[in-house]
């Protein structure tokens, strides 16, 4: 089969294309061709040796698909041959390829009327987002949410499910055209970080309160503007640093202003818990059937451009999310 594939650690140049082997399945996998791979900022880390998963050379990098089903283990009782799925791969790479494996249990039917494209950009932005407001965060219906980073495939998640439970949301993010976005899916108010001073502007939008919550994907400086603006009894959500630094709290600011700090690692609780890993994706799914959600795919590449989408999801002028087509075949 057709993959990319990265014989060396290094940035996305020294990516090749060429043909592997398909990669075999146990008995609780399922074999997905892949229509549609989403690229994502860890697989940058991943083939520069940066990552926490450190698979041996070569590999193909890539870990979230949407494709069909060609292929069931002996276990599987949940999907079948033809079915439309999303899902990670089994090992956290594979997923730039013509075919990839993925445990059966963590993954979920492509929602009626969501074509291929959509759906690989959906799965883990969506997921993180649910996971991080829902199941971590306990947002609650009126509270405030700042979302940091708010143009990118989590931050533009999060602004959609935190409207449809209810929240107010503040959108954070430093270009006119960042904003644009988040509030075109739903934000109610926007910050431009490079222009105005964030601690400031958010306790102005919440009459002095702070945020109820916080979704952080940047780390770095606008982590340490969040963690002085945060309410009583507020949640700051860690999910990534797209900033490229790592802040670290003074543990009085916890003690003085009485707010959590909460680290979100979705893939490794999806593992730990299949069952609420499906259920999130049942009302995900609604949300999306019922309008709540529109996932924004900016562009799509053809498998042998897989190194340029990779560059381009570093520049941080990303909107959205951005899709390999191994296939061809977009829907």
């Amino acid at each position: 089969m057709r993959a990319i594939i990265c014989e060396e650690y290094g940035p996305a140049e020294t990516l090749i294309s060429g043909y592997v082997d398909s990669p075999p399945i146990g008995p609780d996998d399922i074999r997905v061709r892949v229509h549609a791979a989403a690229v994502n900022f860890p697989d940058n880390l991943l083939i520069q040796g940066q990552y926490q998963v450190k698979p041996p050379l070569p590999f193909t990098p890539g870990f979230e698909v949407a494709g069909e089903v060609i292929e069931a283990g002996t276990n599987i009782t949940r999907h079948r041959v033809g079915d439309r799925i999303m899902a990670l791969t089994r090992d956290g790479h594979g997923g730039f390829a013509e075919e990839a494996v993925a445990r059966a249990e963590l993954a979920v039917p492509v929602p009626e009327g969501m074509d291929y494209v959509t759906a690989s950009g959906f799965y883990s932005s969506y997921g993180t987002s649910y996971y991080a407001l829902v199941r971590r965060g306990r947002i609650q219906q009126g509270e405030t949410l700042v979302v940091l980073g708010a143009a990118g495939g989590v931050g533009l998640a999060s602004i959609e499910i935190a409207r449809a439970l209810g929240a107010r949301v503040i959108a954070v993010a430093s270009s006119a055209d960042k904003l644009g976005a988040a509030k075109a899916h739903g934000a109610h108010h926007l910050i431009d970080y490079s222009r105005e001073d964030l601690k400031q502007r958010v306790l102005e939008l919440t009459d002095g309160r702070g945020a109820d919550l916080c979704m952080d994907t940047v780390g770095g400086e606008a982590f340490n503007s969040m963690s002085r603006c945060m309410n009583h009894d507020g949640r700051l959500l860690i999910v990534g640093f797209a900033s490229g630094q790592i802040p670290q709290i003074p543990a009085n600011l916890l003690l003085l202003k009485n707010f959590q700090v909460v680290g979100i690692f979705w893939w490794p609780a999806v593992q730990r818990d299949p069952a609420q890993h499906q259920a999130s994706f049942t009302q995900l799914s609604d949300m999306y059937r019922t309008g709540k959600l529109e996932p924004l795919i900016s562009k799509t590449y053809p498998l042998e451009q897989t190194p340029e989408a990779l560059k381009a999801i570093l520049s941080r002028s990303l909107i959205g999310k951005l899709v390999i087509t191994p296939t061809g075949d977009l829907h």
